[in-house]
């Protein structure tokens, strides 16, 4: 089933997943929007709606496992991994670099599709594209609830996301909500977690 950027919207909006004000984004850019995921896990129905049209794009890549980033990919994986019939697995940051634990592993030509609630620069994505390849695995796609970079990060692989916008975000530098020193940034985000 395919959905208009409108109608997902529409989600984050019911669910309160769209927030403003000055952001600090987990790729240490700063921006005045940020699409909140997690609020919009808060409600199982939609988001297994959100995450079983995501499915109906990946369907075509044989995968055998679904593989995310943790924290905020781990929910969303796991309901496109069940929406797909095939194994769920996260990485977590450790020791600054993202790892499997809990004795995860992925075999030797595995074909594994790499899931992220919200893309902005794909940072976290990339991270675990390769531990999944040093494993062995064959990244076969990326995808994410989110792309927020306007179609312009690439993976070097097919990338499917529900709803593409642009957001401007900033260096932390050049960002002018700090210039003007009204708000101060917070990071809603997971990095960071201990």
């Amino acid at each position: 089933m395919a959905l208009t950027n409108e109608q997902i919207l529409e989600f984050f909006k019911k669910t309160e997943g769209i927030l403003h004000g000055h952001f600090l984004l987990t790729s240490g850019r700063h921006s005045d929007t940020y699409m909140q995921c997690a609020k919009l896990f808060v409600h199982p129905e939609e988001s297994a709606f959100l995450c079983s049209a995501l499915a109906d794009t990946l369907r075509g890549f044989g995968a055998d496992a679904v593989v995310s980033p943790a924290v905020g990919g781990i929910i969303m994986g796991y309901e496109v991994a069940r929406q797909l019939g095939v194994a769920n697995y996260f990485a977590e940051r450790e020791n600054g670099g993202m790892t499997l634990r809990r004795g995860f592993s992925l075999d030797k030509g595995m074909r594994v599709i790499v899931v992220e609630d919200v893309v902005t620069t794909g940072g976290s994505v990339k991270e675990v594209i390769e531990l999944c390849r040093n494993a062995g695995a064959e990244v076969a796609a990326v995808a994410s609830i989110v792309d927020r970079s306007g179609g312009e990060v690439d993976f070097g692989v097919p990338y499917r996301a529900l709803l593409s916008m642009e957001v401007k975000s900033y260096d932390a530098d050049d960002c002018p909500l700090c210039r003007e020193g009204k708000i101060p940034a917070i990071k809603p985000g997971s990095r960071g977690l201990k």
